[in-house]
């Protein structure tokens, strides 16, 4: 059963003419005979036409360097394609081309620790820090590895890094030794940034003992450079290489700041995976692929323009940290926070959004759905005039979630579902600021982005469910996994189902506008009788309720077939009596299909997630029928497991 599709917000004309992405339209039709009209038309124009559109994105977000004769070669090859192989770029040269005493950073610790940085003071501050780390030795290729929050000086320090062609990961200060060691322990980082302690929730987090047990662990490391953010003077006797930000940066003039331009295709980024099912795998972005990528993603499909003030509730462990910083490439203010989001109270971040006059709110399904559940009304305590679009990702952002937003928050806003990943540090299906957004749906495929949707035979279908493929080649590509010499994991991670052809491991429906509806992680599909299901089908109904905070389903195998399991977190005060499973099953049949109907229905205290928030579907189903989590040191909160481990209604 489906519900009818509702239009919920239409730019107006006005603003659809002034759309950045209107812009871009009239100058390639101009320039090409793209002759597209809408963003549809645009959309098929770009992935018709990759070199004419890739290059037209790097003249229109006005990158700085050598774009080189050849912007694509092996154009067939997946992977194996190069955009722009004698391009030239440096990262962070594109990042710092604005000036002015205007705000650049603006940083909200909670309430414990605000600060500011213009553009003229954050460039300063990387001048000083990259004579710094040169003087370290520190030059092109060198990993750079950050233990921080979501900062400003997380971002000075990238920035340093990159101006010298060095390359950058990050975790934020809530893992654990041994799960830092998992992903900077691979890559042999020259220095490690990180801070002596964080906040969250008001409660102060000492983790110097952390700092030195990965110190003392990674024999690389030339240097320990520690920001003082709890404490103004620490004690940093035990950590080997320490030295406070202050004193490594020195006094008197700052040096120029120069840069040193790469080759388009070198190494920028290391992310990791989850590593819920291993040690984690190091995915490498490239220098320009990542800088192109996010200059559309901020000025075409999110309208960010000069002046504009971003703000992504995220932390240095989650590829939307990487998507945030890319946007002083677009000339914007950035407006970081660290901390909890409903910590001094639930309105913080919308305190935020007036206070400092945020443009673009981007945040998590979660969070959303949590003020759903605690009925906060932000539009009735606050001004948000300011807000044009909310972007969500995450987890799907249910229908009853876009309702919510533009029922309590704002009504005049483009909110944006948005989804790609770690993978490539970006969006497959993203927003689009001149359609309409649509009940329960992503609004469009990303420009340049080739994906389709594809039955189990392969062929693309449309109003139907399948796997989401990228069909050609696309600049955001990792170019690499570290220590994969011959590629063989990049392969098996996104080639292996059908050659030539990513397959992100999404399950998910194109609609008829043009838009996407995301069911969940294709792994996690639920199978019975041979039907699969999206989780999130059975998320969206049973999260509904109000007596059930969260919840998470997983097939177990049982009798020759799969059964649906679903585990529920109950509202304070609230147990799960037969009458409350009885709702449940009538609310899932009722929303979806008998097939969908659990089979068990079992309360727990707590969902375990990864760190950047992610339920962990797969985990849980290992641990229910026994199997071994092979790292759980990638889990926010890995004692929450031992809740799903040998209940004895699972085996009847």
């Amino acid at each position: 059963m489906t519900d009818a599709v509702t239009k919920l917000w239409e730019p107006s004309p006005d603003r659809a003419a002034a759309a950045q992405i209107t812009a871009f339209m009239q100058k390639v039709n101009a320039d090409s005979g793209a002759g597209a009209s809408d963003y549809d038309s645009l959309w098929q124009w770009s992935v018709d036409n990759p070199e004419v559109f890739w290059s037209a994105l790097w003249d229109f977000g006005g990158v700085v360097g050598e774009k080189g004769a050849v912007i694509l070669s092996d154009p067939t090859a997946m992977p194996g394609a190069k955009f722009f192989p004698q391009g030239k770029v440096n990262f962070a040269e594109n990042l710092l081309r604005r000036s002015g005493d205007g705000d650049a950073l603006v940083f909200w610790g909670e309430d414990q620790v605000k600060l500011r940085y213009s553009w003229d003071q954050l460039r300063e501050q990387v001048a000083r820090l990259a004579a710094a780390f040169k003087a370290e030795g520190v030059g092109p290729g060198d990993r750079v590895a950050a233990f921080m929050p979501n900062m400003p000086q997380t971002i000075i320090a990238m920035l340093a890094a990159t101006s010298l062609g060095a390359v950058w990961s990050s975790c934020s200060p809530d893992f654990g030794v041994q799960g830092v060691l998992d992903r900077f322990g691979q890559i042999e980082p020259t220095v490690l940034v990180a801070v002596e302690g964080y906040f969250y929730a008001t409660k102060t987090h000492d983790i110097r003992d952390k700092v030195a047990a990965v110190a003392e662990q990674l024999p690389t490391l030339k240097r320990v450079l520690v920001v003082p953010y709890t404490d103004a003077d620490p004690d940093l006797s035990g950590i080997r290489h320490a030295v406070l930000w202050d004193a490594y940066l020195g006094e008197g003039a700052a040096p120029e700041l120069t840069f040193t331009r790469m080759p388009f295709n070198d190494p920028l980024y290391i992310m990791f995976s989850s590593g819920t099912t291993g040690v984690p795998k190091c995915i490498v972005h490239g220098i320009g692929g990542t800088l192109l990528q996010h200059l559309k993603e901020h000025k075409l499909q999110s309208d960010v323009r000069p002046g504009d003030r971003v703000f992504y509730f995220t932390t240095c462990g989650w590829m939307m940290w990487n998507w945030l910083v890319s946007g002083l490439a677009a000339e914007a203010a950035l407006l970081l926070y660290d901390g909890s989001p409903f910590h001094p109270h639930p309105d913080i971040l919308f305190d935020y959004a007036d206070a400092e006059g945020m443009t673009l709110f981007g945040t998590s399904a979660k969070y959303i759905d949590h003020l759903k559940k605690i009925e906060r009304s932000p539009k009735t305590t606050h001004k948000l005039d300011s807000v044009r679009a909310m972007t969500s990702t995450g987890s799907p952002l249910v229908p009853e979630g876009f309702d919510y937003v533009y029922a309590e928050i704002k009504q005049d806003i483009q909110l944006a579902s948005i989804s790609g990943g770690t993978d490539i540090v970006s969006c497959f299906v993203l927003g689009s600021p001149i359609s309409p957004v649509w009940r329960g749906e992503i609004q469009k495929r990303g420009l340049g982005m080739a994906v389709e949707v594809w039955n189990d035979d392969g062929k693309p279908v449309v109003g139907e469910k399948g796997e989401l493929v990228c069909t050609k080649p696309f600049p955001c590509m990792p170019i690499y996994f570290w220590n994969d010499p011959e590629g063989e994991k990049f392969r098996a991670a996104y080639f292996e189902a059908w050659p030539g052809v990513w397959c992100h491991g999404d399950y998910v429906e194109l609609t008829e506008h043009g838009g996407m509806i995301i069911y969940g992680r294709s792994d996690a599909v639920l199978n019975p009788g041979g039907v699969r299901i999206g989780t999130a089908e059975i998320y969206r109904q049973v999260e509904q309720m109000p007596q059930v905070m969260e919840a998470l389903v997983i097939g177990q195998d049982w009798d020759n077939d799969v059964r649906v399991v679903l585990f529920v977190r109950l509202a304070e005060g609230v147990s799960l009596d037969d009458d409350l499973i009885k709702a449940i099953k009538t609310k899932i049949r009722t929303g979806c299909t008998p097939r969908h109907v659990p089979a068990k229905v079992l309360a727990v205290s707590d969902i375990p997630r990864t760190k950047s928030g992610k339920i962990v579907e797969l985990a849980v189903r290992n641990v229910v029928h026994g199997r071994p989590v092979k790292n759980v040191e990638a889990l926010a909160n890995p004692e929450a497991l031992d809740e799903y481990r040998d209940r004895a209604e699972l085996a009847e």
